[in-house]
């Protein structure tokens, strides 16, 4: 198992370098608050958590794991800055999850972004109507990983 593993994080002092596979992203940090430093995570697949959680170390960000509807409706009192979700995940039924923050006013604004297998069209168009602001095919999420978990979701393209 390959993991984003941090490479250099004193390049300059608002930039970090991590590899996937070998091939080198970059993302540059800006000066977050502590709740922006928070992302919350539901994802069930161990290799898909470590790889987010080497990436959030490399970006100096803070992992919330959700694995339980008490975690969820606990994100009402701290909103973290990103949400990615496994769209594939057995636990908390993702489409609900999204409905969930979408309805709740102190998540609503919380961007949320979904990965699954390209070829699952009915669940790709379901997490888009429940509200998820980007959905993206494993592929695509593993390659932007770095940058998503930075915050840069500008590359993603609009919500």
């Amino acid at each position: 198992m390959r993991r984003i593993r941090r490479i250099y994080t004193d390049l300059m002092p608002s930039q970090s370098v991590a590899s996937v596979s070998g091939v080198f992203y970059s993302a540059t940090m800006s000066p977050m608050t502590e709740e922006k430093d928070r992302v919350a995570v539901l994802v069930d697949d161990m290799f898909f958590a470590a790889k987010i959680n080497s990436a959030a170390e490399a970006c100096g960000r803070k992992i919330d794991r959700v694995k339980s509807r008490e975690q969820l409706e606990g994100l009402r009192a701290a909103p973290p800055s990103l949400v990615i979700i496994d769209l594939n995940s057995d636990r908390l039924g993702p489409i609900e999850t999204i409905r969930y923050l979408k309805t709740q006013a102190d998540l609503n604004a919380v961007p949320i972004v979904g990965f699954v297998s390209h070829v699952q069209t009915d669940l790709i168009r379901s997490a888009q109507t429940a509200g998820c602001d980007y959905v993206l095919p494993r592929s695509a999420f593993t390659q932007m990983l770095v940058e998503i978990v930075a915050g840069n979701l500008s590359k993603l393209g609009p919500r």
